[in-house]
C-alpha cells in the first residue's frame, strides 16, 4: 500500500466528498482527477486487489456504469434511503446497485433487501452522482430525461 501526505483541510474536503463509507478516498481522487479505474495488471502491480477494470467508451459509458429504464448511473454514484430511523447506503458498481455487499439489478430489488417488503425503489432511494454535492430521488432523474 502506498501512502501520501495531505493536510487536514484536504482530508476534510475528501471526506466530505465521500458521502458514505462505500466510497473510498481513492474513488474520490480518481473522480476528481477524471481517471478511469486501473487495469487488472496495474491493480496487481500496486496491490489494489482484484476486481474488473473499467473500460471507458464515451458513447456507452463505463462498463461499470449501470443503466436501467433509460437512465445511466455512473459507477461510484452513491445512494441512500431512510427506513425506520436508519440511513441505509448503497453504491453503483460493476453494473448494479450494491447494498451490504450484495448486487441488485433494480432499485426496487435493492429497496426490498433493506425493507423486506415490496417498495418502489425509484421513490425509496436518493442518489448523488459523482462530482455532485446534492442528493435527489431516483424518480426525479426519470422525470428529467
Amino acid at each position: 500500500m502506498m501512502t501520501i501526505e495531505i493536510d487536514f483541510d484536504v482530508y476534510k474536503a475528501l471526506t466530505a466528498r465521500r458521502g458514505d463509507e462505500t466510497v473510498s478516498y481513492n474513488d474520490v481522487l480518481r473522480t476528481l482527477l477524471g481517471l478511469s479505474q486501473p487495469t487488472a495488471g496495474l491493480r496487481r502491480l500496486f496491490g489494489l486487489g482484484g476486481g474488473r477494470a473499467a473500460v471507458s467508451d464515451s458513447s456507452k459509458g463505463s462498463v461499470t456504469d449501470w443503466s436501467y429504464k433509460g437512465i445511466r448511473f455512473p459507477a461510484g454514484t452513491s445512494l441512500r434511503a431512510k427506513y425506520k430511523g436508519q440511513t441505509h447506503v448503497a453504491r453503483i458498481d460493476r453494473g448494479g446497485i450494491v447494498v451490504g455487499g450484495k448486487r441488485f439489478a433494480t432499485p426496487s430489488d435493492a429497496a426490498r433487501a433493506v425493507t423486506g417488503t415490496n417498495v418502489n425503489g425509484w421513490r425509496f432511494w436518493q442518489c448523488r452522482l459523482p462530482g455532485e454535492a446534492g442528493w435527489r430521488r431516483l424518480d426525479a432523474l426519470r422525470q428529467d430525461s
